[in-house]
């Protein structure tokens, strides 16, 4: 499947304004949402506001946590086919492999540095169907 677009959900800004710019060095022909709030994002999501191709994830977030939106969009389902990137700091690797139990296709831990994360998002987004 071509990644024509793509939902963000991040409650740091920064990250989200990183993510964006990464992403607009990889292709410029995506559809990119945003939200800070896991729980208005699959609100949103629920009352088929938009359908992403893909939705990246990060865990740590108030209000909703990561894991608990993981779970929840995995029992909805017009939403469990939705595939969730984890997109967070941590790279621990019972975190990695609980997230992965729960249905999230692929972890990505942060990067330090921009270009990095630019080389990780080309091949997942420029893949061919």
């Amino acid at each position: 499947m071509k990644i024509r677009s793509i939902l963000h959900i991040d409650d740091d800004a920064e990250d989200q304004e990183i993510f964006s710019s990464a992403l607009e060095k990889v292709s410029d022909a995506l559809k990119y949402v945003s939200f800070t709030n896991a729980r208005d994002a699959l609100a949103r999501l629920i009352n088929n506001e938009f359908n992403p191709d893909v939705i990246f994830l990060d865990l740590n977030m108030p209000t909703m946590s990561g894991p608990e939106f993981l779970q929840e969009i995995k029992s909805v389902d017009h939403l469990r086919s939705i595939p969730v990137i984890i997109l967070s700091t941590t790279s621990n690797p019972a975190t990695i492999a609980s997230t992965k139990l729960m249905g999230a296709v692929d972890f990505i831990t942060k990067p330090n540095r921009f270009d990095e994360l630019v080389e990780i998002l080309r091949p997942i987004i420029q893949k061919d169907p």
